[in-house]
């Protein structure tokens, strides 16, 4: 019997998943080279000297019932999300960090929560499902990552951590995504990326599902044991010429490859790059401490 060893631990599930969904468009393959000339192509150019990484957290700190003036209950969270930036230029940097809370509720008559330490400012929710406050976190804390994106836009390259919904606007800005969940490559060129090898990329292709972007795909160097280990997805804006997107493609491809972890010293090598881990730990510690956050959520409504 022939088997690998998934990388990650378990806790942390897999980085693809065994029943991946087909893409719901097909994508345009012949952006950079035809469809049958589809080949690993390895980088050329050199790296970036300056790399900013962005990503966020966030936790809920507790679920709250909002009573209504006529007797009705309305589910609602409250909620801590951060968002930072690390600059890599040969050194490492957090060079932003930012902590917001929020009271996530469609409830009419919501306010503001103080605890006296601390406010869960109102954030207005489309509904009071849990998947409807979750998406209205997941919604501010991206707002959060754009705010600070804006705020550093000088590097070579910007890397978000998630689908490229953060920077859109910033020509040197891709999504970093570690886990695959949906092919997006056809049966006919998928084969491409078991061959991929460490450093090398697959050529840019457009996707037009919900929105039009430019997308491939890099093999870091890790362990291999199957075709999508150690493998992640880019994606970069549409609004910009496919050969400025083979371009971005070569000089993150080229970027990448230094920043990967590795296996003892991270539970998601190599795909959880260094940068992004650091950046997670320091923004979590940010949130504080969510036992002291819960106790005082519960005197402050044992005093409302």
């Amino acid at each position: 019997m022939n088997f690998s060893i998934e990388p990650w631990a378990p806790e942390y599930g897999v980085a693809s998943s065994a029943d991946m969904d087909e893409t719901t468009a097909p994508p345009s393959l012949d952006v950079e080279v035809p469809p049958a000339d589809w080949a690993p192509i390895q980088p050329s150019g050199r790296a970036a000297e300056s790399v900013l990484f962005v990503d966020g957290v966030r936790r809920i700190d507790a679920n709250v019932w909002i009573t209504e003036p006529e007797g009705i209950s309305t589910l609602g969270i409250c909620a801590s999300y951060a968002a930072g930036a690390v600059r890599a230029d040969g050194s490492a940097e957090v060079v932003e960090a930012v902590v917001e809370r929020g009271l996530f509720s469609s409830a009419g008559h919501a306010e503001d929560i103080s605890t006296g330490r601390t406010t869960y400012a109102i954030r207005a929710a489309a509904g009071e499902t849990p998947e409807a406050l979750w998406l209205a976190l997941q919604q501010r804390m991206g707002e959060l990552e754009n705010a600070v994106v804006t705020k550093h836009e000088g590097a070579d390259l910007v890397v978000a951590d998630g689908p490229l919904r953060t920077g859109r606007h910033v020509p040197s800005s891709v999504g970093y995504i570690k886990t695959h969940h949906v092919h997006y490559l056809p049966p006919a060129v998928r084969p491409i990326l078991g061959s991929l090898g460490a450093g090398q990329r697959t050529p840019i292709f457009l996707s037009t599902t919900s929105w039009s972007r430019f997308m491939w795909y890099v093999r870091l160097p890790g362990p291999v044991g199957h075709p999508l280990a150690s493998v992640v997805r880019l994606e970069a804006s549409a609004d910009q010429s496919p050969a400025s997107a083979v371009a971005l493609a070569d000089l993150v491809s080229s970027s990448l490859p230094r920043f990967a972890s590795h296996g003892h010293k991270d539970p998601r090598a190599p795909q959880n790059l260094y940068p992004i881990a650091g950046l997670e730990r320091e923004l979590r510690r940010r949130l504080g401490d969510p036992r002291l956050l819960y106790r005082d959520l519960r005197a402050a409504a044992a005093t409302g």
